[in-house]
Order: structure tokens, then C-alpha cells, then sequence
């Protein structure tokens, strides 16, 4: 037997064994994230593009609903997204910071192609004033008829937004322009149902157990009164995070990360580099540690970095790293396409 028809053999049983070992990662993969919240980045760099990071937007799937939402929206976005696991067609709402390119310009590309690709869905879009007037001139000037497809939101300190799972909130940050950072809080989940204690307490099978899961009071056709609370455990605290950028280290930074899971924050420059921050109201690695740190975070996931940090330089994110865990030891770098799990609190 040659050499080119052993190979040729070889070729196809790896074809299958990927394809079969990829069936099952993916189910796996699925069956995994099915309970738990995925922060992808998809631009870490400020200002402009890099060869290896795009500009701002940091995507948050949220699999119980089946919807991403995305903070930011550079230019490029799109693309980034077609390079990653995620599904544009899922995309229901956008938190835009601030209106510098950066952070802005790959919105209407993105609505475009949304529409063009018939999702169906209204995307909801939460910005400081001036976000409506940017999308209005943008559809008038280049013909888009995207009224029905979009809804803009604008925000100020305090709710953004809320359901009955998660609450959206905002506070004004300090920078050249008008910036906010979020802060995203999952509503608490009543504990584990407590079904052997229902069954004894001879509570009849049906909708009526969804009601006590959830917590409810209900009353049962022989008169009696049933606290859902009695039964289900201990409650699930529900997770948060925030995302701050751009800003100088300030105090509602401070605030909006208080206690959560996951913090996001700039780390535009070195601390060495602190001058220029301060004069462009840009955060410094190790403000984005000092902020993580009063706070009291969990994790501290640094993002927004200055292109002149790029390899070769003097200088290299490395040493951003190196700054900011010399003063909040959890910290982590992101790049491009790098996702972040953030697991329930079982």
C-alpha cells in the first residue's frame, strides 16, 4: 500500500473523528452554557483598530432568554461577530456608553444588516442625548428606513431598564463627553422546590406547583393556605457586573461596581502614562485596580488599551497586567474574542 492511499485513509477517518468530536463539544458546550452568562469581547483596543484588536463592544449572551446584548458598537463590529459563536439574529439590545467613534461607529452597519437579513425583532438602543439625532441623520443621509426595526432609549443616572429577570441601571462617569457605565444585576431565584415535602403535604400536581417555585402564596381547593417560601431552599443570589469606559478613576465607578461579580474597566494607559490620562480623562491600570478593589469585585477584566502598547514597544500590555495585579491580584486581560463565564450562584 502507497503512501498517498494510506494517507488518504488516514484524511477521512480524522474527518470522521472530528466531526463526530465536534458534535459532541458542541452539545457539550451547549448543555454547559445553558445556566450560565457568556461575556464575550469583541474590540479591546481605544481609539482606533489594531491589526489584532477591534474597537470597542463587549457582548453579553443571556441563554435563558436567548438574547445578546451588546455594550458598545465600533466600528467593525459586525465582523467580529461573524468571526465568533455568537448570533447577530439574537441581538435584542444595545448600551452605548458614549458617542466617540470608537465606541459608535459599527451601529448602523450592524442595524443594516440585521434588517437585511429579516431577524423580525425590534432592537432597543440606550444612549446619553444625542444617540437618537446620530441614528436620524445616519438613516436620512444613506436612505435607511430603519424605524421600525430600532428604538432608542435615552438614558440618564438611575434604570434603564428592567424585566423579571435582570435590572439595568446607569451612572455618569467623567470623561471629555457625556459617558455612562452599567450596571447589570440579576434578580435573586427562589431556591430548590422542595417536591417530597409538597407531595407529603398531599399538594396536587399542576400549575399550581410553578406558583409555589416561584415563591408565590396559593390557596388550595380544600382551603388551605401554602407559602411557596416554605417550601423552596435557601434563595439564589442572583449575579452582577458592570461595565465602566471611559472614564478617569471616579467615584460612580466606584458605585456601579460595588459588590459584583465581574467588573469591565477601561485601562486605556501604564501607570507610568498617568498624565495622559488625566488630561484625556482616560483610566490608568491601575485606577481600573483601585476602582475593582474599593469596590470589593470579584474579578476585574481590563479592556480599552492603548494601541502604543502594542508588541515591541517599550512598553506592553503585559506590564498593564503586571500594574494592576500588584494592587487587585484577580485581574485579567482581555482580548479579542477572549469570553468570560459567569456561573449562577448555586
Amino acid at each position: 500500500m502507497g503512501f498517498g492511499s494510506s494517507f488518504g485513509r488516514y484524511r477521512i477517518a480524522h474527518s470522521k473523528f472530528s466531526l463526530v468530536f465536534s458534535q459532541r463539544s458542541r452539545q457539550d458546550k451547549e448543555k454547559f452554557n445553558a445556566q450560565q452568562v457568556e461575556i464575550t469581547f469583541l474590540g479591546t483596543s481605544s481609539g482606533v483598530p489594531t491589526r489584532s484588536r477591534n474597537v470597542s463592544s463587549v457582548a453579553f449572551r443571556l441563554p435563558q432568554q436567548a438574547e445578546v446584548w451588546l455594550f458598545d458598537c465600533g466600528e467593525g463590529t459586525q465582523h467580529q461577530l461573524l468571526r465568533s459563536d455568537l448570533k447577530p439574529s439574537q441581538i435584542r439590545r444595545i448600551f452605548i456608553t458614549h458617542l466617540h467613534g470608537d465606541h459608535i461607529f459599527g451601529l448602523m452597519g450592524l442595524i443594516a444588516s440585521c434588517g437585511l437579513a429579516g431577524t423580525g425583532q425590534t432592537i432597543d438602543l440606550y444612549g446619553p442625548g444625542g444617540l437618537k439625532d446620530y441614528i436620524d441623520a445616519c438613516s436620512r443621509y444613506s436612505y435607511m428606513d430603519i424605524a421600525r426595526r430600532i428604538t432608542v432609549h435615552r438614558i440618564s443616572t438611575g434604570i434603564v431598564y428592567e424585566d423579571d429577570q435582570f435590572c439595568v441601571s446607569c451612572a455618569k462617569l467623567t470623561h471629555r463627553v457625556p459617558a455612562y457605565g452599567y450596571r447589570i444585576v440579576e434578580k435573586d431565584r427562589p431556591g430548590r422546590f422542595q417536591l417530597e415535602q409538597a407531595q407529603a403535604l398531599g399538594i396536587p400536581p399542576g400549575p399550581i406547583y410553578g406558583q409555589l417555585k416561584q415563591g408565590k402564596t396559593v390557596t388550595l381547593d380544600d382551603g388551605r393556605t401554602i407559602r411557596g417560601t416554605e417550601l423552596c431552599g435557601k434563595p439564589e443570589v442572583g449575579r452582577k457586573w458592570s461595565y465602566c469606559t471611559d472614564t478617569v478613576f471616579c467615584d460612580a465607578a466606584v458605585e456601579l461596581a460595588q459588590s459584583v461579580d465581574v467588573l469591565i474597566h477601561e485601562a486605556t494607559f501604564a501607570h507610568q502614562d498617568a498624565q495622559m490620562a488625566f488630561d484625556r480623562l482616560h483610566s490608568t491600570s491601575t485606577m481600573a485596580a483601585q476602582v475593582a478593589q474599593l469596590a470589593q469585585v470579584q474579578t476585574l477584566l481590563m479592556t480599552h488599551f492603548s494601541p502604543r502598547y502594542a508588541p515591541g514597544n517599550a512598553i506592553q500590555l503585559e506590564d498593564l497586567l503586571a500594574e494592576a495585579q500588584a494592587i487587585f491580584p484577580n485581574t485579567k486581560l482581555a482580548h479579542d474574542f477572549f469570553t468570560y463565564a459567569l456561573e449562577r450562584h448555586r
